[in-house]
């Protein structure tokens, strides 16, 4: 499939000056070539990894007035290749350079840090499934990860109660980024090069000519076009459903506490995860950024923080780091944000089969900033050129694998 500017290939046409230049009123339909239904940190990596790829005139739709008021500005930014699924490995080893390389690609930060992941095992079957992963990293190129005794995992964090601990794994290229800064980076530089961004506007319906795309229907008037993106994150269901497609996508909470400043543990240690109980924290500004997934959390669209998990969190803290049992918390500096999660915990990317022209962007299941990069490329790839090479089969995240039984199997979520 091949685009052409309005105004020849390669030139920079937005959907207001290619209206204006051909005398179309405003209430007259709006053309795009493609669509982009979200205007996340994914939404907005396709947008720009479209434009960068020639793809002059898209149009990037964000129901809120500002971008990142859903998972984008929820997430706890991290960024890692310790996987247990060769597709997802893949995706980060595309998407952690892009991160370190932004500034250099883009001209504006995406904040990447690399202070690596430390997963802490307490059981023997930990080091066998964290071994057995490493195999399988090693073998797709990460070379740079490897498996830490005791007394290499107490020297990294001193403060670690580590009476318990058999060893761990570690990635120095793992780190963080700020969601925020990366969304406005593709957006900025996505506009620069033809894409159109509407705010606080609705996607209220999406039209299909003889099955396949032919527009949307939006609260700002109708557009053109003949290709959609679902880019919606833990809203992924309902935008399909617009379409009469069933997408097995469903939100589910997660909440993180930012503490009060502590300087009882070094900054410049990684991401902590305790493989005891999926307890996790990493330095945030003066303090730190503590996490757990509850696993009595239920699905659903609760994006109210719950006071009472400042406590189960806490609890969990202060038993593997003793010191933490001194952080302040602010409560109302606590938040929640909402997971897409699919039924394998892996992204749903592609086309949909039976409406032509309509691509899935979704169901990342916590690792949607990790695998923003990656996922605007496949994308932009599949639009522009019908393959890509990012992964070394992209079909393993095909919308139809659900219906055909070959689910994926990720043990590495947190």
């Amino acid at each position: 499939m091949k685009f052409l500017s309005r105004r020849g290939e390669g030139s920079v046409c937005p959907l207001a000056d290619y209206n204006a230049a051909i005398g179309r009123r405003p209430n007259q339909m709006q053309t795009a070539d493609v669509v982009i239904i979200g205007g996340g940190i994914v939404g907005s990596s396709i947008a720009w990894h479209l434009t960068d790829a020639g793809c002059r005139n898209v149009l990037l739709i964000e129901r809120e007035s500002h971008q990142g008021k859903g998972s984008t500005g929820k997430s706890m930014g991290g960024v890692r290749a310790q996987f247990a699924t060769p597709v997802n490995i893949q995706m980060s080893l595309y998407s952690i350079p892009f991160y370190a390389s932004f500034e250099e690609r883009l001209g504006l930060p995406s904040e990447y840090r690399a202070q690596g992941y430390l997963f802490v095992a307490t059981k023997s079957s930990h080091l066998d499934y964290l071994r057995t992963n490493q195999l399988l990293q090693k073998s797709l190129g990460l070379t740079q990860v490897s498996m830490l005794t005791r007394e290499e995992i107490a020297e990294i964090v001193p403060q670690l109660r580590s009476d318990d601990v058999l060893g761990g794994s570690f990635c120095p290229t793992d780190g963080f980024v700020d969601p925020y800064s990366v969304m406005v980076g593709f957006t900025t530089r996505a506009c620069e090069q033809g894409t159109t961004l509407w705010r606080s506007t609705e996607v209220t319906g999406i039209v299909r000519d003889n099955g396949r795309i032919s527009g949307v229907e939006t609260t700002r008037g109708p557009v053109s076009t003949r290709v959609v993106v679902n880019a919606a994150g833990p809203w992924a269901a309902q935008t399909a459903a617009l379409a009469g497609v069933k997408l097995a996508v469903e939100p589910l909470r997660r909440m993180l506490v930012p503490t009060e400043p502590f300087d009882g543990v070094s900054h410049a240690i990684p991401m902590v995860v305790d493989m005891t109980n999926g307890f996790h924290f990493r330095p945030e500004s003066l303090g730190f950024l503590l996490a757990w997934n509850d696993p009595e959390e239920t699905p659903g669209y609760k994006t109210e923080f719950e006071p009472s998990f400042i406590e189960k969190v806490l609890v969990r803290a202060a038993d593997r780091v003793p010191c933490f049992e001194n952080l302040a918390v602010n409560p109302k500096r606590a938040w929640a944000g909402l997971y897409e999660m699919s039924p394998d915990h892996h992204a749903i990317i592609g086309p949909i089969d039976e409406v032509p022209g309509f691509f899935c962007a979704n169901g990342f299941s916590g690792h949607g900033v990790m695998h923003a990069p990656a996922t605007g490329k496949i994308i932009s790839d599949l639009v522009l050129h019908g393959a890509s090479h990012v992964v070394a089969d992209v079909t393993l995240l095909s919308p139809q694998r659900f219906e055909k039984g070959a689910l994926l199997h990720e043990t590495a979520v947190l």
